[in-house]
């Protein structure tokens, strides 16, 4: 039997959903998706997002989205150039800190922080990037014992391959399809919440022999990192990009290595796949997009949610996405 399964706002096209829950309150924090009329490329121009919205409900599967606005936009940025792409958030202290990647006026991506009183906003950015940032995706972790982590990292439009040890590279490139895999990035966040607390280190997903997943494997990172941890373990899960596929791997800590379990979703109509894993009022949830409601514009997507289910062994059951429907 299908799963139920629910375009969240079908008012706008947005994408790449964070999900927390606040207060007893589900929170979304989307990408916020426009024809800008840029052509597709690898480099993903085409992904021009210059704000951010937040949303929220008290009903994952049938109550009311509150579209609470633009929460911060490009314009306001003292640092920017352009592509507010994919971003998290994390509470400390009744204090909210949303972290995004944003193009500098190099044209390189870096992290930036911007706070608020409110998990809705507004947010106010710092003037300059984290110190030592780079690369997209930032997905940001709470640990029970009160740390907090950033997951981040993207190849091709994303920069991954320009770095070497957290350095950029002269000549950057991808490994061939016979060596490791480019892996995402995790760091330790100061206690200040604005700064890395430490040098960010290679997040490895290794096979069932124990080694990692070649760059050839069409179940290695790409891009999309997010975390969670359901009875104990540490579930990593990212997205493959060009091989359009959710895929998780479960770890002891929070800085893996990790080894590979399975795929969480099968390819959606649109070439991205990003997400989010939410618990709920005792459920849980994968959140994500596809571009079935723009007609397959893989630019213009549109947010989904669908209950996610683990079997007795802590496995995450497949989800069928909309290109396999």
């Amino acid at each position: 039997m299908k799963k139920e399964e629910r375009y969240l706002f079908p008012a706008d096209y947005m994408a790449d959903p964070s999900v927390h829950v606040f207060n007893g309150r589900l929170y979304i924090y989307p990408s916020h998706d426009r024809e800008s009329g840029i052509p597709e490329n690898d480099n993903g121009d085409h992904f021009d997002m210059n704000d951010y919205h937040v949303l929220s409900t008290d009903d994952v599967m049938h109550g009311e989205i509150v579209d609470h606005g633009v929460a911060l936009k490009v314009a306001d940025i003292p640092w920017a150039g352009r592509q507010l792409w994919d971003c998290d958030i994390a509470c400390k202290d009744g204090k909210y800190y949303l972290y995004f990647p944003l193009k500098d006026r190099n044209d390189i991506f870096r992290m930036g922080v911007a706070i608020s009183d409110k998990p809705e906003g507004p947010f106010i950015p710092q003037p300059d990037p984290i110190r030592g940032s780079y690369s997209i995706d930032a997905a940001v972790f709470r640990d029970d014992d009160g740390s907090y982590y950033m997951y981040f990292g993207g190849i091709w439009g994303g920069q991954l391959q320009r770095y070497r040890d957290n350095k950029a590279i002269e000549n950057p490139c991808l490994p061939a399809d016979n060596e490791p895999a480019l892996p995402g990035r995790v760091v330790k966040l100061s206690d200040n919440m604005l700064e890395f607390a430490e040098e960010p280190r290679p997040v490895i997903v290794l096979g069932e022999d124990g080694k990692p997943l070649f760059a050839g494997d069409p179940h290695r990172f790409f891009e999309a990192s997010w975390m969670h941890k359901y009875k104990g373990k540490y579930y990593f899960s990212y997205s493959t990009g060009d091989t359009h596929l959710l895929c998780y791997a479960v770890g002891d800590n929070p800085y893996g290595p990790f080894t590979y379990q399975g795929v969480i979703l099968t390819p959606v109509v649109g070439w991205t796949t990003h997400h989010s894993i939410a618990e709920y009022k005792g459920k849980w949830y994968l959140f994500h997009h596809d571009c079935v409601p723009s007609g397959g514009k893989t630019w213009l997507r549109s947010l989904k949610v669908v209950e996610l289910e683990y079997d007795e062994e802590g496995k995450i059951q497949t989800i069928k996405g909309s290109a396999d429907e």
